[in-house]
């Protein structure tokens, strides 16, 4: 981290060097184009898989997957989208690199150990293995089963008078 400033001062000119050896070498309409072309691929690639990687995201959330790893996968490709429509062609090659599987492999490796995943698990209980019942304010929850309870049929009930009849 102590070495970020220098680079961030050192990016444009390192930058500009790329641009003056490749004008040199393609002609200056053609690096022009290739800027262009990495900006409009970068665009279009952070559109594209906007919505695919929150879907992947919320499939592994789910449970189908590590959603980890698809936070890792999507924070690279949105990187990678970014690096491509900075103009520049060192930036271009560090976005490339980016969306090559055996790096995002080598990051995943790098971070896995770093992330903590919450599992929330659900368990459904047998009538022998219930939790206990927790008393409520008002008492104890009784929990019956529907062949547990049945009414006697009294009429002597202090409640009796005030049924609708």
């Amino acid at each position: 981290m102590r070495f970020a400033p220098l680079f961030l001062l050192l990016l444009p000119l390192v930058e500009i060097a790329g641009f003056v050896i490749v004008g040199k070498a393609i002609g200056v309409a053609a690096t022009l184009g290739l800027v262009i072309l990495s900006t409009v691929a970068g665009i279009l690639l952070l559109r594209v898989n906007g919505m695919g990687l929150l879907m992947r995201f919320r499939d592994a959330s789910r449970g189908n997957g590590d959603p980890g790893r698809e936070l890792v996968r999507g924070a690279t490709t949105v990187f990678a989208s970014l690096l491509l429509i900075v103009p520049g062609f060192l930036t271009d090659l560090i976005g490339l690199l980016l969306l090559m599987p055996f790096a995002r492999k080598f990051l995943w490796a790098l971070i896995a150990p770093r992330i903590v995943t919450f599992r929330s698990e659900t368990r459904s209980y047998s009538r022998a293995d219930a939790p206990p019942s927790r008393p409520t304010k008002d008492g104890p929850v009784i929990d019956l089963e529907t062949e547990e309870f049945h009414r006697d049929g009294k009429k002597n009930s202090p409640w009796s008078d005030k049924l609708p009849k």
